[in-house]
């Protein structure tokens, strides 16, 4: 069973209001995480903050998540990391600030290298 399904209605709907904040970049969120908001929150298939984020090229927000300790090497529940996701987007100051907070390129399936390598991308 899954973190979200053992959640009241409230924390579930605080949670996505946590996660659209991260798709709209909105610096907001890191607010809520520095008031006690796990910077590691993830949806019910483990997409984490930095990882929503990092796909949507928010970069101040994945900044700011990475400066709060958001782990750049979270995998979701299908073995995807943000870099990866950000490579796949074409979002290529997000993939050089992920790399530079240490985010491994082998991580992941596939990884951000064997994406990057799919579409022609040189690292």
């Amino acid at each position: 069973m899954s973190l979200m399904a053992e959640m009241s209605d409230e924390a579930v709907d605080f949670a996505n209001r946590m996660f659209d904040l991260a798709r709209e970049g909105d610096e907001g969120l890191l607010d809520y995480v520095d008031r006690g908001v796990d910077p590691n929150l993830t949806t019910e298939i483990g997409d984490t903050l930095l990882m929503v984020a990092a796909y949507y090229g928010r970069a101040a927000l994945v900044a700011g998540l990475v400066d709060r300790d958001a782990d750049v090497n979270a995998l979701n529940d299908r073995g995807q990391a943000p870099v990866a996701g950000a490579v796949f987007q074409g979002h290529t100051a997000i993939v050089d600030l992920l790399i530079e907070a240490g985010a491994d390129l082998d991580a992941g399936s596939p990884s951000g290298r064997e994406t990057a390598a799919l579409l022609g991308i040189e690292l």
